[in-house]
């Protein structure tokens, strides 16, 4: 089931509602396209639920107040023509002058990194949707950006809006970089070039030393680790980020991920302050599940006092893009954060959250809100 059909061009929609099979059938097509998963599956629920399609999606989104799923998009990415490359060249990213970000580091006393999801996956508005996320990147103009399910024409964009940027990409080593698409109508050859996450890093603010992709090798969605060894202000960094296993169905393949994280960090040299961001899909039970974190590792949002404003990334009450009735709020997306074993010279000072406003197209740029994330560099 294509996850991009709506409910008024649905493979049903032309049935008779005065037949009831038929109503059940339409009612199936719904569920599926919401919730992106097997006719099967949204029988049972709708079924187990008297046919009312809230009820339902409830029941299949938030069996527990903790345990929501968000099943919302399928292992491959849609098999659907995608064409950012009629955009303009213009450098977006680079071309704001005078933006907080830039003001703030001018001295080089501070520091700042921006984790999202674009969620590339959902090839609606794309094209508008990523001129969204390009516009709060350049809004705050950060040194460092973590991205999760970037496509290859998503790439390409930012290749051209962001040349002030380094992109290094959660590709496998064994694939040549992606090139932009030469047609409208291109589609991904290899496998691994479906979706993937990727760092950038600014320039003139941030030395890039070496890379490397630590594979996870029982995902089942295309997911790795990349990490990306780096200096700014003459301290060193290890930056890493990754979309870990999703959905309920996939925890112990998830926390098996997390717990690779983890000992990454802990490997990464003394002399380093590590960086981890994405999009975990982690519940706070899976924390506690595989220990908790280490001692020198922190949770920045509980670091910096569990701000409420920046609590839930994912929040289907307030963000409107996959159109799914039932409430689901979820701190999916995590930084973690281990200081330099020589005095902590970057420190976090404060969190906050983008992409908030609706675009013209009356969709958000992405169905995650970002993380804008401030740091002290003591000089």
């Amino acid at each position: 089931m294509d996850p991009t059909l709506s409910r008024e061009t649905g493979p049903e929609a032309g049935l008779d509602d005065g037949d009831p099979a038929a109503k059940q059938l339409l009612l199936c097509a719904e569920f599926s396209a919401v919730a992106s998963c097997e006719d099967a599956v949204a029988r049972r629920y709708l079924a187990e639920n008297a046919w009312e399609m809230e009820r339902a999606l409830n029941a299949y989104f938030e069996p527990q107040a903790e345990e929501g799923a968000v099943p919302r998009r399928p292992e491959t990415p849609p098999a659907s023509c995608v064409d950012l490359t009629n955009e303009e060249t213009t450098d977006l990213i680079s071309s704001k002058r005078g933006t907080p970000g830039n003001l703030q580091q001018e001295d080089g006393s501070m520091f700042s990194f921006i984790t999202w999801n674009i969620d590339g996956l959902d090839i609606n508005n794309l094209q508008e949707r990523a001129r969204g996320v390009c516009s709060s990147l350049a809004q705050y103009s950060p040194d460092v950006i973590f991205l999760q399910e970037v496509i290859p024409p998503y790439y390409s964009f930012l290749k051209k809006r962001a040349s002030s940027y380094e992109i290094i990409t959660g590709l496998h080593l064994s694939a040549s970089p992606v090139p932009p698409l030469s047609s409208p109508c291109s589609r991904v050859r290899r496998h691994n070039e479906g979706y993937y996450t990727a760092i950038m890093l600014k320039k003139s603010r941030v030395k890039f030393k070496s890379q490397e992709i630590i594979p996870f090798p029982n995902t089942k969605m295309m997911r790795n680790l990349l990490c990306v060894h780096a200096s700014v202000s003459g301290n060193e960094l290890c930056l890493m980020t990754s979309h870990l296993e999703s959905t309920r169905g996939h925890a112990e393949e998830r926390m098996n991920q997390f717990k690779v994280v983890l000992k990454k960090m802990q490997e990464a040299p003394e002399s380093a302050t590590v960086i981890f961001a994405g999009d975990t899909n982690l519940r706070d039970q899976e924390v506690t599940k595989c220990g908790g974190l280490p001692c020198n590792i922190s949770d920045v949002w509980e670091f910096l006092g569990k701000p409420k404003h920046c609590q839930y990334t994912w929040d289907t009450q307030m963000n409107s893009n996959l159109g799914i009735r039932a409430t689901c709020k979820h701190r999916f997306d995590r930084i973690f954060f281990r200081a330099a074993a020589q005095g902590g010279h970057i420190i976090p000072q404060s969190l906050d959250l983008l992409g908030l406003e609706k675009l013209d197209c009356g969709r958000f740029p992405s169905d995650h809100w970002g993380l804008l994330c401030t740091l002290d560099v003591i000089l």
